[in-house]
């Protein structure tokens, strides 16, 4: 009698992606908008969590940090469960790009096959703090371009996801990435996420061919001011912080 196996939701959402597509997108850029992963349901849920205090373990005011304007909050372990299953459906597909991105730049690459591996091992080395983070700008409110880092060990791709609906729950807010190229000037890029819609970028650098082979362009990620309205956003890192 042959088993079947249960279908998983989650994996059934990332893996509808074009991941050659995907790949060949953020290797020109450092970024690339992937499928809807959340129901309109769903991103509400995360929406309406933003006031409740149980999901979270620290609530950042981004002003008072000189990051722009706006709030996040981190959420606690365990996390909920779309935060959960996506991270796991989504490491088997990052960690190709990883991997190959490491070996273009001649760099060891540490990550193991499962996501749970690879967090064992951040919490061996000190990083035990999750770092899931649920975000809301609303008028005026931005994001100062940045690099998730957290410690020495870091997983150089990660996803956020609009919670909202550009155009009708807001205006701007669209999402940045400046990268600094070898002896050139920077480039920049910004997307307005559809609703529900992840985006991959790069977490720190990327490789780019330069007339050595292979550089490393560093890459930093924000958010332009909102226009009007109420933004919020899920953000997933593939690394713990210390």
């Amino acid at each position: 009698m042959t088993t079947v196996e249960p279908v998983d939701p989650w994996r059934e959402r990332v893996d509808v992606a074009d991941w050659a597509a995907v790949t060949a997108e953020i290797d020109e850029y450092g970024g690339a908008l992937l499928p809807r992963l959340l129901t309109s349901e769903e991103a509400a849920e995360f929406c309406e969590m933003f006031d409740r205090d149980e999901p979270f373990r620290s609530t950042i005011d981004m002003g008072r940090y000189r990051f722009g304007e706006g709030r996040y909050r981190y959420f606690a372990a365990p996390y909920p469960e779309p935060v959960e299953r996506l991270k796991q459906a989504l490491y088997p597909r990052l960690l190709p790009i990883a991997r190959d991105w490491w070996a273009r730049l001649g760099r060891p690459a540490p990550w193991p096959d499962t996501l749970d591996e690879w967090l064992a091992m951040c919490h061996e080395a000190g990083q035990t703090k999750s770092t899931a983070i649920l975000l809301r700008y609303r008028e005026k409110d931005w994001n100062a371009l940045h690099r998730d880092l957290y410690g020495d060990l870091v997983f150089p791709l990660q996803v956020v996801i609009n919670l909202n609906r550009p155009g009708v729950d807001h205006t701007g807010g669209e999402f940045l990435l400046v990268e600094q190229r070898p002896r050139a000037q920077s480039r920049g890029t910004a997307t307005l996420l559809p609703h529900g819609h992840g985006y991959l970028f790069t977490t720190r650098d990327r490789p780019v061919r330069s007339s050595r082979g292979w550089s490393a362009a560093p890459v930093r990620h924000g958010v332009s001011a909102i226009r009007s309205g109420l933004r919020h956003t899920l953000a997933l890192v593939f690394h713990d912080a210390a």
